[in-house]
């Protein structure tokens, strides 16, 4: 009789001195997370480790899920003029440099995003590096964005005209493979000739959208900045809306009492745009600045009429958004919005997983979940400036070099 060997786990037992699971709740004392080097998933969440697994003591630091990021674009490198540095390059310089992007991201405690925008489905590449490359984060991938022709983001791809002509594209998309896809309801700041207060596809052709893409198994989310495209996109039955800034050409709308409260009945996901990593020299294009306080007003409304809501960075779109913006934005959710911290920790890590489909798998520190871990110092309950203080980074059981 022929036995075979089982091979033996290699496993890793990371040691530290508090734990916020990605639940909510408070931080635990003294855990112990024991990693199965093979899978890269968690294979025990306790006290005391294995004696057969390699010992990581990480001292006094917080250990917390990885961070997960609703919307970002690998394709934009964060400089003064992301769009004009993607034309510069061709199909294998951008790649690269969405490659470098995506480590930084990685580096900086972000191992989950969803990419929401890629010239030629670079992003789809990236995704498939990721299976075997751990220093780079896992990537749910929209590729170009469905667009009108000559409108937002037209120079990444993804024109569409008519019910038949989205159609068309939303199946192309689906054929390639895409995890989501994304339509510009609206016009966007990084068009020249793109107003983000005017609707760009009409209330047929987003219901069309919105049908092809659950047709083809697909969840669909809108760009979505004016009053009159959030209202259609709503309407037309998209999971997620990203935005609502209700961006007017010189102000901001407040948000109407009907619309919150449809927001907070229907089955969707507003991506607020949040996070700024500001800097000596670094900050935000005026017009913004300006919208801020009432875009700010607006979004507490959300909140406090129980919209459905997770932070989306557009990480990439500038100098503001550096590809681990996230980090910042958890702050925002508190300083802004007013999110005890356990909240704004949760929308970052466990609630977005979900929201992205990979809930049983990410965002959580717990047996079976992905080995996705940020260690930092300091108690983030008390101080989400803490999450800057990284002192290690894994993904999928794979320990980054820093």
């Amino acid at each position: 009789m022929t036995t075979t060997a089982t091979p033996r786990r290699r496993l890793t037992a990371v040691r530290a001195a508090w734990l916020f699971d990605g639940s909510g709740g408070p931080l635990t004392p003294d855990p112990v997370v024991t990693i199965d080097a093979g899978t890269g998933r968690i294979v025990a969440v306790g006290t005391a480790a294995p004696d057969e697994a390699e010992v990581v003591d990480l001292g006094g630091a917080t250990l917390l899920p990885g961070l997960v990021d609703g919307h970002v674009h690998l394709a934009f490198d964060a400089s003064d003029d992301p769009v004009a540095a993607l034309a510069a390059r061709d199909d294998a310089e951008a790649y690269e440099a969405m490659l470098v992007a995506a480590r930084h991201t990685a580096a900086g405690g972000v191992t989950t995003v969803r990419d929401l925008g890629d010239r030629g489905h670079l992003a789809l590449r990236v995704r498939a590096a990721a299976a075997t490359d751990h220093t780079l984060p896992t990537v749910l991938a929209a590729g170009p964005p469905v667009t009108t022709p000559g409108g937002h983001c037209h120079y990444l791809g993804g024109e569409a005209s008519g019910v038949d002509g989205v159609r068309s594209v939303v199946r192309a998309h689906a054929g390639r493979g895409v995890d989501v896809i994304k339509i510009m309801a609206s016009g966007g700041n990084l068009t020249p000739g793109s107003r983000p207060e005017l609707s760009q596809f009409t209330a047929a052709e987003l219901r069309a959208a919105v049908d092809e893409a659950h047709a083809c198994g697909l969840p669909i989310v809108a760009h979505a900045h004016g009053l009159a495209a959030v209202r259609a996109a709503l309407a037309a039955g998209v999971e997620g809306l990203e935005h609502v800034t209700l961006m007017t050409a010189d102000g901001v709308d407040p948000i109407p009492d009907d619309l919150v409260a449809a927001l907070a009945a229907a089955p969707v996901t507003v991506g607020l745009t949040a996070g700024l990593a500001l800097a000596p020299g670094v900050a935000p294009p005026p017009g913004m600045v300006a919208r801020a306080p009432a875009m700010a007003s607006n979004f507490r409304r959300l909140y406090a009429g129980g919209v459905d809501l997770i932070p989306g960075t557009d990480a990439g779109i500038a100098t503001v958004k550096p590809p681990d913006v996230l980090r910042w934005a958890v702050g925002m959710l508190h300083g802004v919005l007013g999110m005890p911290p356990a909240e704004a920790l949760r929308a970052s890590t466990s609630k977005a997983a979900t929201v992205l489909g990979l809930g049983d798998r990410k965002g959580r520190i717990a047996p079976g979940y992905d080995a996705d871990l940020l260690a930092i110092d300091g108690d983030p309950l008390t101080d989400l400036a803490a999450l800057h203080a990284v002192k290690a980074v894994y993904v999928r059981g794979a320990a980054l070099s820093r």
